[in-house]
């Protein structure tokens, strides 16, 4: 059962993250393993600096992308808001059914909570997944020498962040990179 589980989340390494190679044509870029790894570790030292359940976000952010592994980065525009979150739904089920069953239980909440995003953490994560984004197309931002080809994604991060801390963090990155 463990090994099952640790195929799908080995898998994240071989996904690419599809915007990249779409809209800025970056052939070799970030893995979702290494989007997920950058997420867990800010969201680790953000929520400790401010207070916040960072076991429980850390737990999320692990799980936020654990579906990929079978559908892959699915782009806004590829399919409805509907459809992915049925197709993401289906295969972290297919994941996490491979647990045993009191882990299957626990990470599922999880996951549901993530998906509902109406409590601080999931909406923590939701747009700490923007400010990683953001910070990756900066990082691009070299590769590229367009300011205009990472504009969409700064914008998407500038518009989908809306706590007062997380704006700020984002403020201060895109000021000194």
């Amino acid at each position: 059962m463990i090994d099952e589980f640790a195929f799908f989340a080995s898998e994240l390494k071989n996904v690419k993250r599809s915007g990249w190679k779409d809209k800025l044509d970056i052939n070799d870029g970030e893995s979702v393993a290494d989007h997920t790894y950058t997420m867990t570790i800010l969201g680790m030292v953000i929520s400790d600096l401010h207070g916040l359940n960072t076991e429980k976000i850390m737990r999320m952010s692990l799980l936020h992308d654990l579906a990929e592994s079978i559908t892959g980065d699915i782009l806004p525009e590829q399919i409805t808001k509907e459809q992915k979150y049925l197709k993401e739904n289906d295969a972290i089920n297919k994941i996490l059914h491979k647990l045993p069953n009191e882990l299957t239980i626990m990470y599922s909440k999880i996951w549901e909570e993530f998906q509902k995003n109406e409590t601080d953490e999931a909406k923590f994560i939701h747009e700490l997944d923007k400010l990683e984004m953001a910070i990756q197309a900066k990082i691009y931002q070299k590769n590229v020498n367009d300011f205009n080809k990472i504009k969409p994604f700064l914008d998407s991060a500038i518009n989908g962040i809306t706590s007062i801390k997380m704006k700020e963090i984002l403020k201060k990155f895109i000021e000194q990179t």
